[in-house]
């Protein structure tokens, strides 16, 4: 069973935040909030850990979870062959809704399922969030509901979901989008549009098109 955590306060904050990172290095699973909706988190180089993740809600190893991450520099950690507009767009959008699909360093030991080499990367905008990422370093965080239901944005409906499944669940409040990111595949000269969300084609390209680049749509 799951324990809650307030994080109003500074002083309720921290507690929470070494609650949930001790948690994740004991190989637990922990929910946390985000810019766009409540994630349910583990350690992403735990391969028991992003297992526990994916049978809690019900997710086969075919759709692996993104990692979560506290700066933009940890990018170039997790992914190679990176093409130059992705620093315009994490310049722009991170910390942010934007995922990036790119493909992973082939010297990282996770399993985070069938990926394909890929790796989708994140950097959520909410301070508790980042918090507990400069703890325990990069997260696999996949949305906090059960397979087929809708993400939670506040902390009791992910706990009514997960409850039984995570240690500690940080209460930061309802989410402040409460909209999914939007995913990119940026593995092109290209980026393509995998998932629609919070920011807009028109959003992106304003960042690419000086650059002489434009995202691709499904209808391209």
């Amino acid at each position: 069973m799951s324990t809650t955590y307030p994080t109003s306060s500074e002083e309720e904050r921290e507690t929470a935040i070494e609650a949930a990172a001790q948690a994740v290095q004991r190989g637990g699973l922990v929910v946390l909030p985000t810019d766009t909706v409540y994630g349910i988190g583990a350690d992403a180089f735990d391969h028991a850990a992003v297992q526990a993740l994916l049978d809690a809600k019900g997710r086969g190893r075919e759709m692996p979870p993104p990692v979560l991450i506290s700066a933009a520099t940890t990018l170039a950690a997790l992914a190679t062959k990176v093409p130059s507009y992705v620093e315009a767009l994490t310049e722009a959008f991170w910390p942010g809704p934007l995922t990036l699909v790119c493909q992973q360093q082939p010297s990282l030991t996770w399993d985070l399922g069938e990926t394909r080499g890929t790796v989708a990367v994140r950097m959520p905008d909410h301070e508790v969030a980042l918090a507990l990422l400069e703890r325990t370093g990069p997260l696999a965080v996949s949305s906090a509901n059960l397979s087929g239901l809708p993400a939670a944005t506040e902390a009791a409906a992910a706990d009514g979901m997960l409850g039984e499944s995570v240690e500690v669940v940080l209460d930061g409040g309802p989410s402040p989008k409460g909209e999914a990111s939007t995913i990119l595949d940026v593995r092109g000269d290209r980026p393509r549009l995998l998932r629609l969300g919070a920011l807009s084609v028109a959003d992106l390209d304003t960042v690419l098109e000086p650059l002489g680049v434009t995202v691709i749509e499904d209808e391209e």
